[in-house]
């Protein structure tokens, strides 16, 4: 993910700052409550990990066919 100097926000999102980001949390709270917050949390966690992993696998992918066409030619 591209992420701007600044901040770890990231970089298609530059109007986006720590207020903002505090008032979506705010707002999340209100929604959900505090006991459900744990739970949003945990599940947005694992949802950020397996998207990570995916895009390392297929980054590893897309190297290692780079690296068999390359040997073939």
């Amino acid at each position: 993910m591209i992420t701007s100097n600044l901040s770890a926000v990231p970089a298609f999102i530059p109007s986006m700052g720590w207020p903002e980001m505090l008032m979506i949390f705010g707002v999340i709270l209100l929604i959900f409550g505090p006991q459900k917050l744990p739970e949003i949390a945990d599940a947005l966690g694992k949802s950020i990990r397996k998207f990570k992993s995916a895009t390392t696998e297929i980054k590893h992918d897309i190297e290692s066919d780079d690296k068999r066409q390359s040997k073939k030619d």
